[in-house]
């Protein structure tokens, strides 16, 4: 039996990103679907609404937070939520785990520059940060490939 592994819940079809949407990938719905993938979302575990306005990271001085469109520090729970997520995968012995791109929270090796503008930087979202931090091979939806 292959090893359970963790999904971002909106490449599942859950209706949980800032806008209220899914961003589906059918391969990943058939492994939540086969028992395979457990989805998760990291902003909702912080604590955060569904919808919510869109939220980008910037990094002021030496500090990096999670700023909304309209002004508000978020970064408590996006590292909240990190922190859960985390915390889920170790308790399962999760060693892989598929992200939706370009997040503040799961993003891998790019994400949003701070500016709402749709630029990319590199850099990686603060739940994919941790997890790779701890050990955690993490996997860009686009790379989904025969999982």
């Amino acid at each position: 039996m292959s090893r359970l592994i963790l999904v971002s819940a909106c490449l599942a079809g859950v209706n949980c990103r800032y806008d209220g949407k899914h961003s589906t990938v059918e391969a990943i719905a058939q492994l939540v679907r086969e028992g395979r993938a457990l989805p998760v979302c990291p902003e909702v575990m912080g604590g955060l609404d569904i919808p919510r306005p869109c939220c980008e990271m910037v990094t002021e001085g030496e500090v990096l937070k999670v700023i909304s469109k309209d002004g508000a520090n978020v970064t408590e729970a996006f590292e909240k939520g990190a922190q859960k997520t985390l915390a889920l995968a170790q308790l399962l012995e999760i060693d892989t785990v598929v992200l939706q791109s370009r997040s503040p929270s799961c993003g891998l090796g790019r994400v949003y520059d701070g500016t709402f503008s749709g630029r990319l930087v590199p850099g990686n979202g603060l739940t994919a940060e941790l997890l790779v931090k701890n050990g955690i091979r993490v996997i860009r939806d686009e790379e989904v490939g025969d999982l």
